[in-house]
């Protein structure tokens, strides 16, 4: 735990005290709410865990921009409950959900830009503002497999053996595993790449090939 910011504040008060009343070598005390001292933990500990949820959320972006060219406007994205459980490795309920998440604007505002936060039930609502889409655009690299993924699925001649040998073109680990459960045909992830932990799920429907990708913690949660 870092105790870094309590410390600051601590040495902020003594300081304080000194200039108002001059030094002492004398003890003092010093009173804080528990309120105060959970902002000191809660928030630090937060930050850490939300990279995750951002990172997503900036992947959401980079592939919707793949998909439909960059176009500076605020959108909005849509998380399940248990989605963003699996985030902070939590089995936590829409209050407690509520609760972390007031702190994401201020983690991510540097980047995002004020992000708002809302949710029906246990479908949680995050708007991302303009410059956040516009911070994607500009500052983040662009996802070269993405983009290559996207191009080969809008031919309309494109097969699973092509796909394969995309993943095979960037990794030499590929796990590829065919499904028959109805909903997909394949599923395909890289073996090695912390960078890309998704599960990517294909079906083809004859005339095209579409895809989705999960975390591996949905995935899970889908069962198939």
């Amino acid at each position: 735990m870092d105790f870094s910011r309590l410390e600051k504040s601590i040495m902020d008060v003594i300081k304080e005290e000194q200039a108002k009343l001059g030094y002492r070598k004398e003890k003092i005390r010093l009173y804080y709410p528990l309120s105060s001292l959970n902002h000191f933990f809660q928030q630090e500990d937060n930050r850490m865990d939300f990279s995750r949820l951002e990172k997503s959320i900036m992947d959401v972006i980079k592939e919707e921009q793949a998909k439909l060219g960059y176009r500076k406007e605020k959108i909005r994205l849509y998380y399940p409950l248990s989605s963003l459980n699996h985030f902070f490795q939590v089995e936590g309920d829409v209050t407690g959900m509520l609760e972390k998440l007031n702190w994401f604007p201020e983690y991510t505002k540097q980047r995002l830009g004020q992000v708002e936060v809302t949710n029906e039930g246990e479908r949680f609502c995050f708007h991302i503002p303009e410059e956040g889409v516009e911070y994607v655009h500009e500052q983040m690299k662009e996802n070269e497999f993405i983009k290559e993924l996207i191009g080969l699925l809008q031919k309309h001649d494109c097969t699973m053996e092509e796909i394969f040998d995309l993943f095979r073109s960037h990794s030499e680990k590929v796990e590829i595993h065919e499904m028959d459960n109805g909903e997909f045909d394949y599923r395909v992830s890289f073996a090695d790449d912390p960078e890309d932990s998704y599960i990517y799920c294909f079906k083809d429907e004859g005339c095209h090939i579409i895809y989705h990708r999960f975390l591996p913690e949905d995935y899970a949660d889908f069962a198939f």
